[in-house]
């Protein structure tokens, strides 16, 4: 059964419910490799937010996640994707995954993103058809690679 969820654009006014998100999604990757700095991880969502580009998910009205996909000069760059805990395990990044293939794939372009080695995010995405290019103890770049005539 596919989950249930809206989406909206977001607005200025979402940046704190946001990086609220972030901090409590992001919270047990970051304590894992022993850099989990709210301030820091606060202050990089904030200068990174662009509402242009940032989607929000609901339930019932309720946030429960966001992602942002940004239109770089070789592809396209996921910046974000973050489901509240209470929603994980659901299929929602799954349905959001496939659909921003989908439309990757459409316009011929590939998906870039970041994510923490060795995390559940990382692997989530290996099982999603994304290839590390690059790593570190830290973070690993990785690529989702739009097939040819898609």
């Amino acid at each position: 059964m596919s989950p249930h969820f809206a989406r909206r654009p977001a607005q200025m006014a979402d940046l704190e419910a946001l990086v609220e998100l972030r901090l409590i999604a992001m919270r047990p990757s970051l304590e894992k490799v022993g850099r989990f700095k709210p301030e820091r991880a606060r202050q990089r969502f904030v200068d990174e937010f662009a509402p242009e580009h940032t989607t929000i998910l609901l339930a019932d009205d309720q946030l429960i996640g966001c992602y942002a996909l940004f239109p770089r000069e070789q592809g396209l760059y996921l910046a974000h994707l973050y489901i509240s805990p209470a929603h994980q395990g659901r299929g929602i990044g799954q349905v959001i995954v496939q659909e921003l293939k989908a439309k990757a794939a459409a316009a011929g372009e590939d998906i870039y993103l970041t994510a923490i080695t060795d995390s559940d995010a990382e692997h989530f995405y290996v099982r999603h058809g994304f290839a590390a290019i690059d790593r570190d103890d830290i973070e690993v770049e990785m690529v989702w690679r739009s097939p040819p005539n898609a």
